[in-house]
């Protein structure tokens, strides 16, 4: 191939491959600069998403088989967390049943999640109970239990709250009802209040997860 000829292909390739970066590295910075979606907007199904997921506080604590726990260990999946405890005579039931009904209902193409009950009653919920309890709806049901004051630190980050008293001599824990959504960044992202409705509880978490995959792909990883 006579020199010319050969140089001047070169050179073409050269202005080609020039011209398909400028176009790569433009299409990069103009989804660089797209502001994020605003977060789905659920009232209407008693669901509130945050545009940035919320830190939850340091601790450690066990779970239902006795292992030390932090929030490190709620990194890399997506959790339904419950604050309760399984002496609870009607609102825990309810709640775990609901969250049993929800896992059913989870299509394959979503990140399968856990399910969580930190307790609220430490002195009664062993590791042991809380395993034997959690068991009973499913092998992705989870506990906390561990120092009060450090579940209680845990469970004002979730935005819920609990309080002992006794009454003729029995103790009686009154606990918020809502679910706290934590993403697979260890992070709240979203607040589920009752009452709940299992079908709706699915549709707001593929919805939130799609929303996050697309404006926080970090967080949606599990």
């Amino acid at each position: 191939m006579d020199r010319s000829i050969r140089l001047t292909l070169i050179i073409l390739l050269l202005v080609v491959v020039l011209i398909f970066g400028l176009v790569v590295g433009r299409q990069v910075l103009l989804v660089g600069n797209e502001e994020p979606s605003p977060a789905p907007e659920l009232s209407e199904i008693n669901v509130y998403v945050y545009d940035q997921g919320r830190e939850l506080a340091e601790f450690e604590l066990v779970n239902e088989e006795g292992e030390t726990v932090t929030r490190e260990s709620l990194k890399g999946k997506w959790t339904f967390a419950f604050v309760g405890y399984t002496n609870c005579p009607d609102i825990c039931p309810a709640a775990m049943a609901n969250l049993r009904r929800t896992d059913n209902l989870l299509s394959e193409d979503l990140p399968q999640p856990e399910f969580l009950l930190i307790t609220a009653d430490p002195e009664h919920d062993t590791p042991e109970r809380l395993r034997d309890y959690v068991g009973f709806f499913g092998e992705n049901f989870h506990g906390y239990t561990g120092d009060l004051e450090t579940l209680r630190q845990l469970a004002k980050s979730l935005n819920a709250a609990f309080s002992h008293q006794e009454v003729e001599g029995e103790l009686m824990v009154n606990h918020s009802g809502h679910f706290a959504l934590i993403n697979p960044e260890g992070e709240m992202t979203a607040v589920l209040q009752p009452p709940h409705n299992p079908e709706e509880l699915v549709e707001a978490y593929r919805e939130i997860y799609e929303w996050t995959r697309a404006n926080h792909p970090r967080a949606s990883r599990s």
